[in-house]
């Protein structure tokens, strides 16, 4: 039969109504503050006024004036695409603040007016007294007046064990939007809303601004400076050729328009657009989801991977991993296959001090150990307890009693603390301290031991305290959060890939060294602290952070430190995470990548990047893509700079040399036609490199557009044009007709077009002119169509100001081709010769490698 427990005191009777009333008015509900939203308009206003996007309205109303609404459309629509984008963005901290309220527990159980009381959570007050039990989330911060609790702070902490709450002391502290896992309580609010632990991370997270990306930074300060010059230019040469070239001010205001066309790379903003979304669309074939567009690009310059443990390195779970048996020094691994006979009395005892159905994640683990091991336990039936002794602050052991055969006999199965269970066991000094240095074995593995005890009884009367019977020790056992599957293989190809991997969490160092060792860490270094990281000013910190490769005891702005201390040391960093505590640095991070179905939303709002399969090897093909993305940009914008030389040089020069105008606005409109496609499908399309997940990291301020970066491009596209302006030349000092030499040089910016997407091509190590983009033989296709068409059909030739080439012309522009094949093969080749001799070749290469 069951002994029942003395009834406890008759609690306190809480609040009345009134004063509850008088503390929601004063200190507001307990919930987040929703934040102020911005209208649709303002936020449209505040992306049209960014510099790329004036320059596609700019260029799309240039293309409406000449009447090609094709090329305006498409340009306005990607100004619309990019504003939409920019909205799903702002709307995040939002969501995520929203998220944050929703971990709030929706109703509480109060004592006022002496009675208990279900209420809306957010009508919490500082005082109420808050009835807690086994599953219960809490709804505010509170002491623990009453009873004693388990509370799986995971959510806040990235501790994965449960911490016991007592009503005494430091310990008697619980947090809001934590639950409950086992034990009954009476707690006093202290603290509501954004006073909370949960609520001061919501108001940082709020406060954590995203920042553009590199790429965009060095985008706009392009653009603005190519805006600058392509204005003054075009205004300068249509009263160039006006007043000193005696052209008409129509054909003068023509010819500008035609040269801001030709130096205007409306390509750039397209090309960032539209790899980034492709690049987001492929990742989420590998199960990446991209919540912001920047992180597609940044990805590809991570340099330090901040890793969380508990729930990103490891599954979250609880698992039976270590038995061992008093005296013996020998463990048994809880992973093998088969439970050995002579540790079944240990598991036995461990399961009859188990709960039938428990909530607590170390007791459900016992449960999922037993049942795979039913068969060496020889357990037919599992008898129902006659008598419990529960946890408590005296004694941190538990016991349940059961009948055996033997009417009065009774055994009894205990476990709990170590300590506890050892001194239960009442043994002498030698063997307590021979028990305890096996614990100690056990826990620096980063283990969390519980020890088991049995006992015999058969007196008249159950005694008051568990400390009242003669328990035998019979082991203990270790429980821990293994490391994922995989996790070791995508740590080695991080390392491969030059990116560093440093692993922030809340839990025991002990804890955390463990699984560093076994996911492939260096378990060697001594982990940082959070008190030591307290105790160090920023650059005490900063080169402290070069030599550790685990965090641990960390608190939520903890991490946001850390995360911006490595920033500010140059690195770009890529923060994981999967609780609530990893919201801000989440955010903070270059690249915050949350965990799809383990984690919470607060995370995956405030991440860029959410893994959909939580696995951690997604991470490494995430960067691989991202190197991917990152090669096509470069090899698309150096493509671009490369075509518009030549452009811009015949829509410049005839007036200094006082030719007949020879490219027209409708030339330019037809080649970007072919332009804009090749940008955005062929070189999107592009795969990887060879050595792609082989290289370091790109340098952070590394970017497309960075002059040294440009610089081959430039020598490619100025080959060029002076090729083509000689070939024009020629047929003009021949006395050729303007419309000849106009048919040599489109032909001649067609073969370009073709020419510099093969070279590209070449350089990034595709052996073959198709080698895995099919889009290459749609261009080809596309580009001899044109030339055919306009060619060959007198309507388009008219329209284009075409003739019909002659023998000398047909030959010129033979020559022509093969001189512009001839300069794009010898140029890498000068090049090479040059950097050899250069003092600072090195450097150079690394520049120009793209």
């Amino acid at each position: 039969m069951s002994a029942v427990a003395a009834s406890p005191p008759d609690p306190p009777a809480g609040l009345d109504s009134a004063e509850a009333r008088r503390r929601l008015a004063a200190d507001g509900p307990n919930a987040l503050p929703g934040g102020s939203h911005q209208s649709l308009l303002r936020i449209a206003l505040k992306v049209l006024v960014e510099p790329m996007f004036l320059l596609l309205l700019v260029a799309g109303g240039l293309y409406l004036a000449l009447g090609d609404r094709a090329e305006a459309a498409f340009l306005l629509a990607s100004v619309l695409l990019v504003i939409g984008i920019t909205l799903a963005q702002e709307r995040r901290t939002q969501r995520a603040l929203e998220a944050l309220r929703d971990l709030s527990a929706p109703r509480a159980l109060v004592l006022r007016d002496g009675s208990r009381q279900r209420i809306a959570a957010s009508e919490v007050v500082r005082g109420d007294l808050l009835v807690l039990g086994e599953g219960d989330r809490i709804a505010a911060d509170a002491l623990l007046r009453e009873g004693l609790l388990e509370v799986d702070e995971s959510l806040l902490t990235g501790e994965a064990v449960a911490v016991t709450r007592l009503p005494e002391g430091e310990h008697a502290r619980v947090h809001a939007s934590t639950v409950v896992t086992k034990g009954r309580g009476l707690a006093e609010v202290v603290a509501t809303g954004t006073a909370t632990a949960v609520g001061r991370i919501g108001l940082a997270l709020a406060a954590t601004r995203e920042t553009p990306s590199r790429m965009q930074r060095a985008s706009a300060r392009l653009v603005r400076t190519l805006a600058v010059v392509a204005v003054l230019l075009a205004a300068g040469y249509s009263l160039l050729r006006w007043l000193w070239d005696g052209a008409g001010l129509v054909d003068s205001i023509l010819a500008g328009i035609a040269l801001s066309m030709a130096i205007l790379p409306e390509e750039i903003p397209v090309i960032l657009t539209v790899f980034l979304a492709m690049g987001a669309w492929r990742m989420a074939h590998h199960q990446v989801l991209t919540r912001r567009m920047a992180a597609v690009e940044a990805l590809g310059a991570v340099t330090v991977l901040a890793v969380d443990k508990t729930g990103t390195l490891t599954q979250n779970r609880m698992r039976l991993m270590a038995l061992a048996l008093a005296g013996d020094k020998h463990m048994h691994v809880g992973d093998a296959p088969a439970l050995p006979g002579r540790f079944a009395g240990l598991v036995r005892g461990l399961l009859l001090a188990t709960p039938v159905a428990p909530f607590d994640p170390m007791e459900q683990a016992i449960r999922d150990y037993a049942g795979r091991h039913a068969a060496a336990l020889d357990l037919a039936a599992e008898p129902a307890p006659v008598r419990e002794y529960p946890l408590s602050p005296a004694v941190l052991a538990m016991t349940r009693a059961y009948p055996t055969a033997e009417p009065g006999q009774f055994v009894l199965a205990a476990k709990g603390a170590p300590e506890a269970i050892v001194a239960l066991c009442q043994l002498d000094p030698p063997a307590a301290a021979t028990a305890l240095a096996q614990v100690e074995a056990m826990a620096v593995q980063g283990l969390r031991v519980l020890g088991v005890a049995d006992a015999c009884w058969d007196g008249p009367a159950w005694p008051a305290s568990q400390r009242d019977f003669h328990y035998r020790l019979l082991g203990f056992v270790g429980f821990g959060d293994p490391p994922r599957e995989g996790v070791p293989a995508a740590v080695a190809d991080c390392r491969q890939a030059g990116v560093r991997v440093l692993m922030l969490t809340g839990d025991h160092p002990v804890t955390a060294r463990a699984i560093a060792g076994q996911i492939g860490m260096a378990p060697d270094r001594v982990p940082l602290t959070g008190d030591r990281i307290d105790a160090l000013d920023d650059d005490a910190l900063r080169a402290q952070l070069r030599q550790v490769d685990v965090c641990a005891r960390l608190r939520p702005e903890q991490k946001l430190r850390l995360v911006r201390l490595l920033q500010q040391d140059g690195e770009v960093v890529a923060m994981t995470g999967d609780g609530v505590n990893d919201a801000p640095a989440l955010k903070a991070a270059d690249i915050g990548i949350a965990m799809g179905e383990r984690g919470t939303d607060v995370a995956r709002e405030a991440a860029a990047l959410v893994l959909l399969d939580d696995s951690f090897a997604s991470i490494v093909r995430a960067i691989r893509q991202g190197r991917r993305i990152y090669d096509n940009i470069v090899n698309a914008t150096a493509y671009v700079f490369a075509v518009h030389a030549p452009v811009i040089a015949l829509a410049l020069m005839p007036a200094l040399l006082h030719w007949p105008m020879l490219l027209l606005p409708v030339h330019i409109v037809l080649l970007e036609l072919v332009i804009d496609p090749a940008c955005s499908l062929v070189f999107e399309a592009e795969p990887e490199a060879p050595d792609v997940i082989r290289r370091p990291p790109r340098p952070p301020a590394e970017t497309p557009f960075a002059p040294a970066k440009l610089a081959y491009a430039l020598a490619q596209g100025g080959g060029l044009a002076v090729i083509l302006l000689c070939g024009c030349g020629v047929l003009l000092w021949q006395g050729r007709g303007a419309g000849e030499a106009r048919t040599v040089m489109f032909v001649g910016l067609v073969a370009c077009l073709l020419l510099l997407v093969m070279v590209r091509r070449q350089r990034r190590g595709a052996a073959t002119p198709g080698q895995g983009n099919r889009w290459l033989f749609v261009m080809l296709a596309g580009l001899a169509g044109m030339l055919a068409v306009a060619l060959g059909v007198p309507a388009a030739s008219r329209l284009l100001a075409l003739a019909r080439p002659g023998l000398v012309s047909a030959g010129v522009a033979a020559a022509m081709v093969l001189v512009l094949v001839g300069w794009l093969a010898v140029l890498p080749v000068a090049v090479r010769v040059l950097r050899r001799g250069w003092p600072a070749g090195r450097a150079a290469r690394d520049h120009a490698r793209n």
